[in-house]
C-alpha cells in the first residue's frame, strides 16, 4: 500500500526551528528551515545529518518550501543551502522573498558582528541562497516536476504567510506554517478550500487556548500603557519587526490621537522603515480596510510614533518604546530591558509567544533575578505583563481549519507536547480521524488509499437513477455495476451493452446450475407437474411456463426433473439460471 512519511527535524513537540520532512509518492520535500531562538549551540539549527551523513542535500530533496519570513521558519535557510549544500528550488511567496533576506542579515549581524560567533553564514551566502528562490502567487499551481505540484493559500499571520498544498498523483499533504483564523487590524483570516488532503500538518502553538475577545485585550493593553505613562513610567513592548508591531502601532496611534496624549512613542528604526516599505509594496496582502485607507493616506506613516535612537532610553520621563526582537533574546529590546528592569514604575508588555530559554520566557514565568552575560545578575523590578496579540490560530481556529479542509489524518507540530496531547484527543473525538504528534527525529507513516478517477457514461448514470437509488453525493460512496474500460491511460465505467459495442465483442451468457435431491414415488412428469403447480401458487406475479420438452421456466430459471438409475424413487431436480436473474426470484 502507498504511504506518506512525515519526520520533524524541528518543531516536533516544540516551538522553534520548524523543519519538517515529507516523503510522498517517491518525492522528498522540506517544509520550512528555521532556527531556535532558545539555543546558541548546535541545537540552534535542525539536524540535517538525519537526511544525509555526507554529501549535499540536493540529491535527497526535490524541493524546499518556506511558509513565511519569521526566523523560526527561515533562519537556517542559508546554512542549509550554502554550508550543508542544496542547489534545488526553494519556494516562497513574493513578500516572503522580499523580507526574508533583511531579517536573515539582521540575525547575522547580531550573531556574528555583535556576539563574535564564527561558524555562521555570511552576507554573501544569504544572497546566494536567495538566488535559488522561486517566488509564487496565491492559488497558483506550480509544477515542481512532472509528478509533484504545489499550491499556496492565504494564511494571515504575517505579510506573505502561506499554507501549502503538496500533491503527487492523488496523494496530498497540506502544511499550514503559522496561520491565524481571525482577521486583525491589518491582515485577513486564513482560508483554504475543501481539498481533503491525506494529512493536514498544522501548527499548535496555542493548542489549549481559546482566546478572549480581541476588543477586551486591546482595551486592557491601552489601559495598562496609559496608567504606566500617567505615573511617569516607561513601557517597553518587545516585538518582531513585522506583524504584531504594525498591529499595535495602529492601535496606539489612534488611542494617542483620541486621548491627545503627549508622551513620546518610539520604534526601533532600520528594520521597521523597510518593513513599512514592504507593506506598501504588497498592499494586496493586507485586509480591505487598510487598502481603502491607503487611498487617502498611508496607514503605516504615523504622526505620534517616531524613530528611536538608543540614547533616548536614558531620557527622563514617560515613554513607550517598540523594540526588536520580540522574545528579549538579543538586540535592542534586551538592551533597553536591562536599563529599565530595576525601576518598578516601568513596565514590559510581552505581546506574543516566548520560546523556552529566552529572557522573555523567564520573566513571564516570574523570574526576578536573571543571570546575564559575564555572570552579572539583573534584578527584575519592573512590572511584567503578558497579552496575547499573537497571530497564531487558537484551539477554536485549528478546529475551524479542519472543518474547512476535511483532512483524512491530522498531524500536529510547532507546539508543546502536553498541550498537543490535549488537542490531539479533542480532534480524534470530534472528527473521528487519526491525529499524530511526532517528536523531532520520529517518523509518522500514514497509509494512503489513493482514489482512482473514473469517468462514468451518462447512460449508465441514467439507468442507475431510474432504479430509484439516492442522488449522487460526494460524501456518501455507493456501488455501481458496469464494465470498466481502460483506454489511453484513462478509465471509463460503461454499461455492458456499450462496452460490447465499443470493443466489437459478442455477448456470452454465463449460467449457473445446481442439483436438489428429493424422494418421490411418482413419475418424473408428475413430479415436474406438482413443482409447476406449487410455483404458480407462490409466485403469482412472475411468468411461469410448463414447456412440452419437459422443463419449467420461471423468468430465466430453467427446472428439469430426472430419476436416479439405481434408485427410481430418488428424483434429481436440476436448476439453471443466468446472472441477470431477479434477486427476489432466487430468494
Amino acid at each position: 500500500m502507498p504511504d506518506i512519511k512525515v519526520t520533524p527535524l524541528g518543531a516536533g513537540q516544540d516551538v522553534g526551528r520548524s523543519c519538517i520532512l515529507v516523503s510522498i509518492g517517491g518525492k522528498n520535500i522540506m517544509l520550512d528551515c528555521g532556527m531556535h531562538m532558545g539555543y546558541n549551540d548546535d541545537r540552534r539549527f535542525p539536524d540535517f545529518s538525519y537526511i544525509t551523513q555526507n554529501g549535499r542535500l540536493t540529491e535527497f530533496l526535490d524541493c524546499v518550501i518556506i511558509s513565511h519570513f519569521h526566523l523560526d521558519h527561515c533562519g537556517a535557510l542559508p546554512y542549509m543551502s550554502e554550508m550543508v549544500g542544496y542547489d534545488g528550488p526553494i519556494y516562497m511567496t513574493h513578500p516572503t522573498k522580499a523580507i526574508c533576506p533583511i531579517l536573515l542579515e539582521d540575525f547575522r549581524k547580531i550573531t556574528v558582528d555583535k556576539k563574535g560567533e564564527t561558524n555562521f553564514f555570511t552576507s554573501q551566502m544569504i544572497k546566494d541562497c536567495m538566488k535559488k528562490v522561486v517566488p509564487l502567487n496565491l492559488h497558483q499551481t506550480v509544477q515542481v516536476d512532472e509528478e509533484l505540484e504545489i499550491k499556496a493559500y492565504y494564511a494571515g499571520h504575517v505579510l506573505g504567510a502561506a499554507m501549502f498544498q503538496i500533491k503527487v498523483g492523488s496523494e496530498s499533504v497540506v502544511y499550514t506554517g503559522d496561520y491565524n483564523m481571525t482577521p486583525d487590524r491589518h491582515l485577513g483570516a486564513a482560508w483554504i478550500d475543501k481539498c481533503r488532503p491525506d494529512i493536514l500538518i498544522s501548527e499548535s502553538t496555542y493548542a489549549t487556548t481559546i482566546r478572549d475577545s480581541k476588543r477586551c485585550r486591546e482595551r486592557d493593553f491601552l489601559k495598562k500603557v496609559h496608567e504606566t505613562v500617567e505615573r511617569g513610567g516607561k513601557v517597553l513592548i518587545p516585538v518582531f519587526a513585522l506583524g504584531r508591531a504594525q498591529e499595535l502601532c495602529i492601535l496606539l496611534e489612534t488611542f494617542w490621537e483620541r486621548m491627545n496624549l503627549k508622551a513620546p512613542i518610539y520604534f526601533s528604526t532600520g528594520l521597521t522603515e523597510k518593513a513599512n516599505h514592504y507593506y506598501k509594496l504588497f498592499i494586496t496582502w493586507t485586509n480591505q480596510k487598510i487598502r481603502k485607507t491607503f487611498v487617502q493616506r498611508n496607514m503605516f506613516e504615523f504622526k505620534h510614533i517616531k524613530a528611536f535612537d538608543r540614547s533616548y532610553a536614558d531620557n527622563p520621563g514617560p515613554m513607550v518604546v517598540f523594540a526588536t526582537p520580540g522574545m528579549l533574546h538579543a538586540g535592542q529590546s534586551l538592551q533597553i530591558f536591562k536599563k529599565w528592569a530595576g525601576n518598578e514604575k516601568n513596565m514590559v508588555i510581552m505581546p506574543g509567544y516566548c520560546v523556552q530559554g529566552t529572557v522573555g520566557h523567564k520573566i513571564l514565568n516570574g523570574q526576578k533575578k536573571l543571570e546575564m552575560e559575564g555572570r552579572a545578575t539583573l534584578d527584575v523590578k519592573l512590572q511584567v505583563e503578558y497579552m496575547s496579540f499573537s497571530a497564531h490560530a487558537d484551539a477554536k481556529g485549528i478546529m475551524q481549519l479542519i472543518r474547512m479542509a476535511e483532512p483524512r489524518n491530522m498531524l500536529l507540530v510547532h507546539g508543546e507536547a502536553k498541550k498537543m496531547e490535549f488537542l490531539k484527543d479533542k480532534i480524534e473525538q470530534e472528527f473521528s480521524i487519526r491525529c499524530y504528534m511526532p517528536a523531532n527525529g520520529e517518523t509518522t507513516t500514514v497509509v494512503t488509499n489513493p482514489s482512482v478517477p473514473v469517468d462514468i457514461s451518462l447512460n449508465l448514470l441514467k439507468r442507475e437513477m431510474a432504479l430509484g437509488g439516492p442522488l449522487p453525493d460526494a460524501k456518501r460512496p455507493r456501488t455501481m455495476h458496469g464494465t470498466l474500460i481502460m483506454k489511453d491511460n484513462s478509465l471509463r465505467l460503461v454499461s455492458p451493452e456499450q462496452a460490447l459495442k465499443e470493443l466489437g465483442l459478442s455477448e456470452h451468457q454465463l449460467r449457473f446450475t445446481c442439483r436438489v435431491q428429493l424422494h418421490d414415488p411418482h413419475s418424473d412428469t408428475d413430479t415436474l407437474g406438482r413443482i409447476y403447480s406449487h410455483l404458480k401458487s407462490v409466485l403469482k406475479s412472475y411468468s411461469i411456463q410448463h414447456v412440452p420438452d419437459g422443463t419449467v421456466i420461471v423468468e430465466s430459471i430453467v427446472i428439469k426433473v430426472t430419476s436416479s438409475a439405481e434408485e427410481p424413487n430418488l428424483k434429481i431436480i436440476l436448476l439453471s439460471w443466468s446472472y441477470q436473474v431477479n434477486k427476489h426470484v432466487m430468494d
